[in-house]
């Protein structure tokens, strides 16, 4: 915490160092300044979507009475998933915005694999993703069809192999599991001043983290440079793999990333677009700091590498036969 609170603390210099000093200054190096611009630019990016996702959450946990969301859904597991993965449709949100809600549903009483499920489709079941991937490549194209389809199949498979786990309360981090038991208890107060205190509760618990994500993507950016990317766009595998590395280090939002890969689409091949537009809304830089809020580390980097293994497999399949 007190790591993170340092971040939050050079952030936050970064911010009145741009705003008192714009433009090139030649007391700060160059690197320093990509620096603060990349990490200041995956901050504000993505702050309202958390700030929207959290007045969400809240709304679900204190605002919708016990029982109806659960009562909507199906009794059957997987079908309970399926249906939390198409969630996305209705609500909107940024991925670095589900972390909050997918919080709220675990509170709620859903399970785990539940909420990852959800977590990892809505990004992308998302009616703005949709569009703007539609703008971008067209409503005809294999790579809107392949980032809908593979986005649905790679969070229900993954909620499917949490739905196993014989502990799930084991993949929650023993802060959110207190969270959650004090969640259980008969709620004092108002549902204003309790809705008050919980987005106070939740920034708090969030800020920091999507601050240290930011500026890790923000140092990844300046230190990993684009260009050895880019150089290997033609390999059928190597290509899938740069771009999973690509879109892991810029973070960028869900709804607008598809035009950022289209200006270097023309030097790719489809699946290796594909797999850039599918692992960047399910696991990136700044979500993974945010899961580190909810999710143990040995969970967060199991969904990463497992996320990315089914992925790569997507992409690769899609270049080998295109």
């Amino acid at each position: 915490m007190r790591a993170s609170g340092f971040v939050v603390l050079l952030l936050a210099l970064g911010i009145l160092i741009r705003l008192l000093v714009p433009g090139e200054s030649p007391w700060l190096p160059a690197t320093a300044r990509d620096f603060v611009t990349l990490a200041l630019a995956v901050f504000i990016e993505s702050l309202p979507f958390v700030v929207l996702g959290t007045l969400i959450s809240i709304a679900v946990r204190i605002w919708v009475p016990d029982g109806v969301i659960e009562r909507a859904l199906p009794k059957r597991p997987w079908l309970r998933r399926v249906a939390l993965s198409l969630f996305g449709i209705v609500l909107p949100v940024c991925e670095c915005g589900n972390v909050p809600l997918a919080r709220g549903l675990i509170q709620r009483g859903f399970a785990p694999a539940e909420a990852v499920t959800f977590l990892l489709a809505a990004p992308i079941l998302n009616p703005v993703t949709i569009l703007t991937t539609a703008q971008a490549f067209g409503w005809n194209s294999e790579i809107l069809l392949a980032r809908v389809l593979g986005g649905f199949v790679i969070a229900n498979l993954l909620g499917w192999w949490l739905s196993g786990h014989p502990s799930p309360e084991r993949m929650l981090t023993p802060g959110f599991r207190s969270a959650c038991a004090h969640h259980a208890v008969a709620p004092r107060g108002g549902r204003l001043r309790r809705s008050a205190d919980e987005f106070l509760t939740e920034t708090a618990q969030l800020m920091p983290a999507l601050a240290l994500g930011a500026a890790l993507a923000g140092a990844i950016q300046v230190g990993v440079p684009r260009s050895a990317l880019l150089a290997l766009g033609a390999d059928p595998l190597w290509s899938v793999l740069a771009l999973i590395a690509l879109a892991f280090v810029v973070s960028l939002c869900a709804t607008v990333d598809a035009f950022f890969i289209l200006s270097v689409s023309a030097a790719f091949l489809p699946g290796s677009v594909t797999a850039f537009l599918l692992f960047g809304a399910m696991m990136d830089v700044k979500m993974v700091a945010l899961m580190r809020t909810t999710f143990t580390g040995r969970t967060v980097a199991q969904l990463a590498v497992l996320t990315a293994l089914c992925v790569a497999a997507i992409g690769w399949g899609m270049n080998l036969v295109a």
